[in-house]
């Protein structure tokens, strides 16, 4: 959240519910809703650390609002974040550590888990599929996410079933 929130800062000063908005408006139905409480915590962070710098301002029938302006150093983390490369395959797989490590103990069979998951996966991507199909075809941005996570998922499953062949 806190380098979703640079971003938007980069764009545009704003305050809380101007950024709660431009997510949503951003990424559509596909980026699950920021909570508000989350978005004023992560901002006092940020200005903690320097990033963002607030400034009030006066609204003659309401109480004041913090207006939230990108600070030089917040720049800097900005840039260095767009110019990393994201983290690629994941080495230290939860499910695969569950996989080897539960039948071990006499917890869980091996196909047993890998029924589960699969069964957890197939349960999301449905739920993917439907969100799809509620999703505008003009929404290009939260087509492209949804379409991002369902290939994830399809390799996720294609995964369970060559831990199936080979650990069975």
């Amino acid at each position: 959240m806190r380098l979703h929130l640079l971003a938007l800062l980069a764009k545009e000063p704003a305050h809380g519910y101007e950024l709660k908005q431009a997510l949503e408006q951003t990424f559509g139905g596909a980026y699950p809703s920021p909570n508000i409480g989350q978005i004023y915590v992560t901002l006092g962070r940020l200005e903690k650390d320097g990033l963002v710098r607030a400034v009030d301002v006066e609204q003659s029938n309401r109480p004041n609002k913090k207006v939230y302006y990108l600070t030089a150093k917040g720049r800097e983390v900005l840039v260095t974040w767009v110019d990393e490369p994201t983290e690629g395959p994941r080495v230290r797989d939860e499910f695969f550590m569950k996989l080897v490590l539960a039948p071990l103990t006499g917890i869980a069979d091996r196909m047993a888990l890998i029924s589960r998951q699969r069964r957890h996966y197939l349960s999301l991507m449905s739920d993917l599929n439907d969100l799809l199909a509620r999703t505008p075809p003009t929404d290009r941005v939260a087509m492209l996410l949804i379409e991002g996570a369902m290939l994830h998922l399809q390799a996720d499953l294609d995964w369970l079933a060559r831990c199936q062949e080979d650990l069975a």
